[in-house]
């Protein structure tokens, strides 16, 4: 394969990455030590995110393939891209994390849903909440009308328990 195709594909791997994330984080990784960035890309493959490092001119291709020329500014210096494929937060909230604990790399901006947003947007977004907590709340208000109701159920059970033995007890006495 020729350094040409190779390029080619690579831009092509980017515009797919980008088109298919729901989410993907730009920052500049200068800085890290290899255990450092080991333990981050052991992170990042924990919560299903893709991190790679990718020529700033493939990159600019790519983006301009997809229309997303407000990337093109950003795209200076070393730069590595973490694609949120099913939770778009989770490669915010690693980054923000790895970031405050380090203090060594720099967010640059990030992609969600096709729109580029600045610094401030990837820490609003690393403010939301995972994709699990999310189904763990919905799960939870729906189960809460369906607890209160066994709730009332089992009180007047309880309630007619209570009458019965009462009853009984007056009968004996």
């Amino acid at each position: 394969m020729s350094v040409r195709e190779e390029k080619v594909r690579i831009v092509e791997e980017i515009r797919q990455k980008l088109s298919d994330s729901s989410s993907a984080i730009f920052v500049d990784y200068r800085g890290l030590t290899v255990e450092e960035v080991t333990q981050l890309r052991k992170q990042f493959r924990e919560s299903g995110v893709d991190y790679k490092v990718y020529k700033n001119t493939l990159t600019e291709i790519a983006a301009k393939e997809l229309g997303m020329d407000g990337l093109i500014p950003f795209l200076k210096g070393p730069t590595a891209i973490a694609f949120g494929v099913t939770d778009p937060v989770a490669p915010a909230k690693i980054l923000i994390g790895t970031i405050k604990k380090l203090k060594k790399m720099e967010l640059k901006c990030g992609v969600v849903d096709g729109q580029v947003i600045d610094v401030e947007g990837v820490k609003a977004l690393a403010e939301l909440p995972s994709r699990e907590e999310l189904i763990a709340k919905m799960l939870g208000s729906m189960n809460a009308p369906i607890t209160n109701l066994v709730g009332v159920l089992s009180g007047t059970m309880r309630a007619l328990v209570y009458a019965l033995n009462a009853v009984k007890e007056k009968k004996e006495a």
